[in-house]
């Protein structure tokens, strides 16, 4: 039972489980300051944007190709540099939320 006596969710019993198993390994949660949900929120701006000017190249580069072929290296090329962008994201929110 919680604190107030009322039955736990299995949601409740797992956040539990969870929160010993990471005391037991020496996690210490710590929570995000202002500054830092500031900077994420930039760089998450930031990206989104490159993300959707890239989408609106690869939209009108795509009207242009005729072949197949070259529609689907268009497609490769597209889907890598999402993954740039989405990764480097990531790594510079990672690294604002462990400054």
């Amino acid at each position: 039972m919680s604190d107030d006596g009322a039955p736990k969710s299995a949601y409740e019993i797992a956040m539990e489980r969870l929160r010993k198993s990471d005391e037991a390994a020496g996690v210490i949660p710590t929570s995000v300051t202002d500054e830092q949900k500031a900077a994420i929120a930039e760089v998450r701006n930031f990206y989104e944007a490159k993300l959707a000017e890239q989408q609106v190249l690869h939209q009108s580069t795509m009207r242009k190709v005729t072949t197949l072929e070259e529609k689907e290296a268009l497609e490769q090329e597209y889907r890598r540099e999402r993954e740039r962008l989405t990764s480097e994201r990531d790594r510079k929110i990672e690294k604002i939320r462990n400054a």
